[in-house]
């Protein structure tokens, strides 16, 4: 529970309106056409006290700063407010797609909060396009979407029948060329782009809006974001301090190369909050430093002594992957989770699998290929893990769970359940919920383990 105030709207809008104008720089055009962004709300609650309660996404789409805000060439959406305010997830899913399919030509910029909410868009429309090109060949929506302002959102959209535009999304989305961090969904999405640049352009939590990234169109991997001072006061954590030092530096005493937690003192009345994030600091602009996300704080695997990252889980999940080119396989979404049920304790990796260029849901999963990407993963982890694996055999051999194709959906619907944000939701990369791991576990279609020791 966050407190939230008009003024600190009033500064998030300032921080959201820098996109555009830094974007301007690199990329000419950006006022020739429409941004079809997937927006999601959440339905709010109150307080026993009576105070308005939800997602801090939520509060600013609900909030005049967005509905009210000024009708220029950088702020013409395809989706409608009501699409967007529509509290049901599917339907308002559903809606911003098909409202960006009527004006699919007009499109010139597609985005989410997160890359994993795009995905889930992607997904959405490889199951649901025919009913979509029916309701554009008809001018008519679904009898489903019952939400009223949605409906008649998207009906003042479907101005008549059109076929044309009907055949060639028809054309585009059946010709079977389906397949399928936020580090770790960028190949899926290189899958799908056709070359299109991804960009991140902001970091910001729902604690405060922090950085900007002010080279959009560098690579993924070398993304940095540049601290604006007057967001809120920052202060850093050095992750590792040889004198057992806990004291925090200050925005303008970091140093380029040293990692640090992030703390944060807002304008709305955290003090001193610890984030959660770890961050590196990559360099200045002018004085401001430049920060590159690194991991989550306290996400990791552990059995023994063994201490894995979310950064580490990551580095040995894309090297393992590289053995699925042999199979014309893509990995799509993983986890993870630490097996203790047994003596020794062992990683287990589940891994979504997709067939390239087949819409086919059966999968062929060579048994030795499948091993080789366990090994590769172990080779890749720390000295701890392998010292653990080679030398005490305190651990045991890695493990990849395949599951069938929509498990991972399946995951995020329970977690949409259990009060989850569509357009926040971000797999966990360590699983430790009995619910959760039983979906995992119930959808597992193979099942192989790491066959040599790490060196």
């Amino acid at each position: 529970m966050m407190p939230l105030t008009a003024e600190d709207l009033d500064r998030k809008t300032f921080f959201y309106n820098l996109v555009v104008p830094v974007m301007s720089k690199y990329v000419e055009g950006l006022d020739q056409g429409k941004a079809m962004y997937f927006l999601f709300i959440n339905p709010e609650i109150r307080t026993p006290g009576g105070l308005v309660a939800q997602p801090a996404l939520t509060s600013y789409y609900k909030s005049s700063n967005f509905l009210n805000r000024p009708y220029n060439r950088f702020n013409i959406y395809t989706s409608p407010n009501e699409a967007i305010l529509c509290p049901d997830g599917k339907q308002s899913m559903y809606c911003q797609l098909l409202c960006g399919l009527i004006q699919r030509h007009e499109v010139l910029r597609m985005g989410t909060t997160f890359a994993s909410a795009f995905l889930r868009v992607i997904k959405f429309l490889e199951s649901d396009w025919q009913e979509m090109c029916s309701n554009i060949r008809t001018g008519r929506v679904g009898c489903w979407i019952t939400d009223l302002p949605c409906r008649s959102a998207v009906s003042s959209m479907l101005v008549g029948p059109n076929p044309e535009l009907a055949i060639s999304i028809e054309r585009e989305c059946g010709s079977g060329r389906h397949h399928g961090s936020m580090a770790q969904y960028i190949p899926t999405l290189e899958f799908y782009s056709g070359g299109i640049p991804f960009v991140s352009m902001i970091y910001a939590s729902s604690e405060s809006c922090c950085g900007i990234n002010l080279q959009p169109l560098s690579k993924p991997s070398d993304v940095s974001y540049t601290f604006l001072p007057n967001m809120a006061f920052f202060e850093f954590l050095p992750l590792e301090n040889s004198h057992g030092e806990t004291e925090t530096v200050d925005l303008v005493d970091v140093k380029p190369g040293h990692y640090y937690e992030l703390i944060v003192t807002t304008f709305t009345g955290l003090y001193r909050y610890r984030v959660g994030d770890i961050l590196m600091v990559t360099g200045f602009h002018n004085k401001a430093p430049k920060f590159r996300f690194v991991q989550r704080q306290n996400v990791v695997l552990s059995i023994d002594v063994d201490k894995t990252s979310e950064e580490d889980l990551l580095h040995a999940v894309t090297e393992a992957k590289e053995h699925l080119e042999q199979l014309g396989l893509l990995l799509t979404e993983y986890t993870s989770y630490p097996d203790t049920s047994s003596i020794p304790g062992h990683y287990v990796i589940y891994w979504e699998l997709k067939e390239k260029g087949s819409k086919s849901d059966f999968l062929v999963l060579d048994k030795g290929i499948m091993e080789e990407c366990c090994s590769t993963m172990e080779e890749t982890l720390d000295s701890v893990y392998r010292s653990c694996r080679r030398n005490e055999k305190s651990i045991g051999p890695l493990e990849i769970r395949v599951v069938r194709e929509g498990t991972f959906d399946s995951l995020m619907d329970y977690c949409m359940l259990q009060g989850s944000l569509l357009g926040q939701y971000k797999t966990l990369r360590c699983i430790k919920s009995d619910a959760a791991l039983k979906i995992l576990n119930s959808r597992v279609i193979g099942s192989f383990s790491s066959q040599c020791v790490p060196s």
